[in-house]
């Protein structure tokens, strides 16, 4: 890898190279409770967990689970937002053996179906509040088990007595559950933390299946070890050498069950002993304002959208928030704009840079450097240890020159096994070329110029990604074609100066049918979460299609962005 361009463009004291500790993820957690016990590990609504009352959590919730049943390698859900248990469970989990599925908190019942059963999950761990959409799932699913926390259990004191009494006013706190569920307080209080079992867990175990979109549109889970996890988890740190171990604060707002937040910045957090400021929903700016001007964090990841609301938020304005302790924010999952980035800067005065990554190489491979260039549209360098190249589309083997587009692909120690139950779908994208590695192939494409900053400038799958969520199309058309009145229907995405892409819905009614826009979004609300239901929708008379009748996506936004032009 010496003749990579890439190293020369490297900050002063990021590494070409790291060495890996062969051990499983929640090492970092018992490493950190050991050097930083007293160190906050979470931070939310006022209230503090330290790295060791962490630590010691965990311990009593896998004796738990092993007391319960489960084995090594069983696969257990979580439908948890960013909360302290969150952490709790995710590492509870972990030293039981299991294999965590997180599961977005905002699917719906019907999409949770597909991601329990196809991972085989029979315990899940539930905030209280989606207690009833999972019990809604359950039926159709393997899950045996139950376990249900609340938002009360890590509240300071005193707003804790608040949040009773405005509970009990508007019709009781806790839900009631069903015989055979039961509170993760009451199944923790059960054990002690040297009852946790001395089990064989090694860094080539499976700790995650995370669920990725594809070239096929259906949903899959990649297969990540722990060597996944703390690689990828030491190569961001790594990038950051300006980050001290024990004195960082990082501003959890991104979503904890999408790879990037659990990696950039839960995992990135534990492994440094940095304090996690809990933020449950990051389109409550009061909220994730007024955690920035009490806790000063130091770490921000986020992405665009995120970024554009706090530079266009009133109070950021007027200069009532002071973001001025922020040091680092890497922006991902969506195309950062400039004017985004060097407002954000102004505001802060740190360094905000545009980063890349994909769920089967959990999470992130390319960043922009925090203090050398930034290359408008670049997606930045690779990170030590990973190797990227650009590939012909035509063979899928000759290495494209400088300047030349082609598929990017990937070589490096946080790259997945492959996907779950999915044979065909892992020989296709994770592929031995003539050298003898095994690289991964992204299914986006890319350039790379003779510096080595890389540059996306297409997508070969139709992921769709409004706000940094992912939507794939088939899942929205599936919902809309089963609409009586639907004839057929197309979904793909298109530019969004907001959210970078948005949903669009392109339908042909049967023959005599009407139907307005409001309609068809109601329609999709009751399948889908908010994210994937389509901002627009247009009524046609017939869809473009192949000659053997596939709808072509790609005319539709060529159509629209046609029309928009006129």
């Amino acid at each position: 890898m010496a003749a990579d361009p890439w190293f020369a463009h490297y900050d002063q004291g990021v590494p070409h190279t790291i060495d890996y500790p062969p051990v499983p993820i929640f090492h970092f957690l018992e490493e950190s409770a050991i050097k930083y016990p007293d160190q906050p590990c979470t931070i939310f609504k006022g209230a503090k967990i330290s790295f060791h009352e962490m630590d010691t959590l965990t311990d009593k919730l896998a004796a738990a689970l092993v007391e319960m049943g489960m084995k090594k390698g069983d696969r257990v859900g979580m439908f948890i937002p960013n909360t302290p248990q969150f952490v709790m469970v995710y590492f509870g989990i972990l030293k039981a053996g299991g294999v965590v599925v997180a599961i977005n908190s905002m699917y719906t019942a019907p999409e949770i179906v597909y991601q329990a059963n196809d991972a085989g999950i029979e315990i899940m761990f539930v905030m209280s509040n989606f207690y009833k959409t999972v019990k809604t799932a359950q039926p159709k699913t393997k899950i045996k088990k139950l376990i249900v926390t609340n938002i009360k259990e890590t509240l300071p004191p005193a707003t804790k007595i608040l949040f009773s009494l405005l509970k009990e006013r508007m019709g009781g706190f806790r839900v009631k559950l069903t015989p055979g569920d039961m509170w993760l307080t009451d199944l923790i209080a059960k054990f002690n933390s040297d009852e946790r079992p001395k089990l064989n867990i090694g860094p080539d175990d499976i700790a995650l299946f995370q669920y990725s979109g594809g070239t096929t549109g259906v949903s899959k889970a990649a297969v990540v070890t722990h060597s996944n996890l703390v690689a990828n988890s030491l190569q961001i740190d790594r990038w950051m050498p300006s980050l001290i171990p024990g004195k960082e604060i990082v501003l959890m707002a991104i979503p904890l069950f999408h790879v990037y937040g659990m990696v950039a910045g839960m995992l990135l957090a534990i492994s440094m002993g940095a304090s996690l400021v809990m933020v449950p929903n990051p389109r409550d700016m009061p909220d994730l304002l007024g955690n920035i001007k009490k806790y000063h964090p130091t770490v921000f990841p986020g992405i665009p959208l995120l970024y554009n609301a706090i530079n266009n938020h009133p109070g950021v304005i007027a200069g009532k928030y002071n973001l001025g302790t922020i040091k680092a924010c890497i922006s991902g999952s969506a195309p950062l704009l400039r004017e985004t980035k060097e407002r954000f800067e102004a505001h802060s005065g740190g360094k905000l840079v545009e980063g890349y990554g994909l769920s089967e190489a959990p999470t992130a491979t390319h960043c922009n450097p925090l203090m050398g260039v930034n290359k408008t549209g670049s997606i930045g360098l690779p990170f030590p240890d990973v190797e990227a190249k650009i590939i012909n589309m035509d063979d899928n083997e000759t290495e494209m020159k400088i300047g030349e587009i082609g598929e990017l692909v990937i070589h490096g120690p946080q790259v997945m096994k492959g996907y779950h139950n999915m044979l065909d779908e892992t020989a296709y994208h994770l592929r031995k070329l003539k050298d003898g590695k095994v690289w991964l192939f992204t299914g986006d494409i890319a350039s790379m110029d003779e510096e080595g900053y890389f540059f996306i400038v297409d997508r070969k799958k139709d992921l769709i990604k409004p706000g940094g969520e992912q939507v794939w199309p088939h899942d929205v058309e599936v919902v809309i074609a089963t609409h009586p009145k639907v004839l057929e229907v197309g979904v793909a995405g298109v530019p969004d100066p907001l959210r970078g892409e948005m949903v669009k819905a392109w339908v042909v009614l049967k023959p005599g049918e009407t139907m307005t826009e409001k309609d068809l979004k109601e329609w999709c609300r009751k399948s889908l979460a908010r994210f994937k239901v389509p901002r627009q929708v247009e009524f046609r008379t017939e869809l473009p299609k192949t000659t053997v009748g596939k709808v072509l996506r790609r005319e539709l936004v060529r159509q629209h962005m046609e029309a928009q032009d006129k």
